[in-house]
């Protein structure tokens, strides 16, 4: 992520206690297949094969849980121009009760092309919202996930070899 690009972040002041705080979400060595068979809803539990399958060719990486209830692919470094660093996710989502949340290292919204042909969503600051996939167009959702993953990588890759 380009350092400082996520807005939440930005209002944290270098050297607050957020700055040190270590990630609330980090990879656990849970079943990501146990995960998905306890979802409570037949269409979530199908939805969340579906996504699994799409996310695994988007980033070419095998699912893994981060924290109790996001599947993530990938691993991707930040750092914010704030002063605080972790490690989340390169791309990942989570099957909630009322919608589907998706999310990135990067911002959706770099990708305003794909937003328009995606169908029905929401955005929020670093996920995107889908009350069902039968609303967005999965070809689209695998290019944008695609693109967000290889965004994340090569800021991430360009970071680090700027250390």
């Amino acid at each position: 992520m380009v350092a400082g690009s996520n807005p939440a972040e930005g209002t944290v002041v270098k050297g607050s206690p957020m700055t040190n705080q270590p990630n609330k979400t980090t990879p656990t060595a849970s079943s990501v297949s146990d995960f998905i068979s306890a979802v409570e809803s037949e269409r979530r539990r199908e939805e969340a094969e579906t996504l699994l399958t799409i996310f695994e060719r988007a980033s070419g990486q095998s699912a893994a849980m981060w924290g109790p209830s996001i599947i993530g692919f990938g691993s991707s470094h930040y750092r914010y121009a704030t002063g605080r660093e972790g490690d989340t996710a390169s791309i990942g989502f989570s099957t909630r009760k009322a919608k589907i949340s998706l999310y990135t290292a990067r911002n959706f919204r770099e990708f305003p092309e794909l937003l328009e042909r995606l169908g029905t969503h929401e955005l929020a600051v670093g996920c995107l919202y889908v009350k069902k996939l039968a609303d967005v167009d999965l070809t689209v959702l695998e290019e944008l996930l695609t693109r967000s993953y290889e965004v994340a990588r090569f800021d991430y890759d360009a970071l680090a070899e700027s250390d």
